[in-house]
């Protein structure tokens, strides 16, 4: 009498194809792998002025194109700009190696939807390193790709600007790229020209992905509550150090559209203040307060 159940290798591979139904991305996994490939360049290129060219690009993909951008504009609405503020915004996150803003802001609305429960794309029930990066391996055909869109960020399907940057993805990253190079190249020829690209390319592109994914992952596991929700978000220092106020997490799914993360007085949201100056330069408004979704804890 043969023995039904499934051997191991059939159960991992019933597995993958659950967590991956449209199978997995290649394309994905060679531009993370070449990513991280890249950065072990940098001891070999590192100079000052390329350090210097990393920490600028953070600021201005993950901080701006991504936190103040992906984040609070586009997926949460927290605040509105002018059309060309909100383009330049839209390029800088293109520019931080995550996708389009249609795409993240999707998977975003999606997770807060059903944030650490089944159908939540990146929650830490599902195993921490599935949360952090191993979530978005997943590959999605084109039909199942504009329903998805259609489904989570309608609003932003008819933006011709993002329209474009959606499907123009990695051509502005391989323009950063020659532009960095050409400028290295102009001050201090081929060897400053190739750490401006590892530096300001790969090193910082980690950076960024690593960071966000902290969210994700870490704050989905360590920290504390000022408020109960229905998920497992949680406040934590460190990440919110690194993602511009990001970290604290817990209070921003208490408040999901709240331009202002911070709650206590330590709990600081450069995030936030830069919308806050923006508002004060006549860059942003309809910024927004609270708007109650969770009580406080006791």
């Amino acid at each position: 009498m043969s023995d039904s159940k499934p051997s191991v290798a059939e159960h991992e591979t019933q597995e993958v194809r659950a967590r991956y139904p449209d199978g997995i991305s290649w394309v994905t996994v060679f531009w993370i792998g070449l990513l991280h490939v890249g950065a072990l360049a940098a001891p070999w290129t590192f100079s000052w002025s390329g350090l210097a060219v990393m920490f600028v690009l953070y600021w201005l993909t993950g901080g701006i194109g991504i936190c103040l951008g992906y984040h609070r504009l586009f997926s949460h609405r927290s605040f509105s700009t002018h059309a060309p503020v909100r383009a330049l915004i839209a390029l800088v996150g293109n520019l931080a190696g995550e996708g389009s803003a249609i795409h993240w802001t999707a998977n975003h609305r999606k997770h807060h939807a059903l944030s650490d429960h089944d159908g939540d794309p990146h929650s830490p029930r599902e195993g921490f390193w599935w949360s952090h990066m191993l979530w978005c391996l997943g590959a999605m055909n084109r039909e199942h790709r504009e329903a998805y869109h259609a489904r989570w960020a309608r609003d932003l399907t008819s933006d011709p600007v993002l329209q474009l940057l959606d499907r123009t993805y990695i051509v502005w990253h391989l323009l950063l790229a020659a532009g960095l190079f050409a400028i290295g190249y102009a001050v201090g020829g081929s060897s400053l020209g190739w750490s401006y690209v590892v530096w300001g390319m790969f090193v910082r592109l980690i950076v960024v992905l690593h960071c966000t994914w902290f969210i994700n992952s870490v704050t989905h596991v360590w920290g504390y509550k000022n408020f109960e929700t229905t998920d497992d978000s949680k406040n934590l220092w460190w990440v919110a150090l690194f993602t511009f106020g990001e970290g604290w997490h817990n209070n921003h799914h208490a408040f999901p559209r709240r331009a202002n993360y911070g709650r206590n007085w330590w709990e600081i949201d450069v995030t936030y203040l830069t919308i806050w100056l923006m508002g004060r330069l006549g860059l942003a408004w309809d910024i927004a307060g609270d708007a109650p979704r969770a009580a406080p804890t006791t």
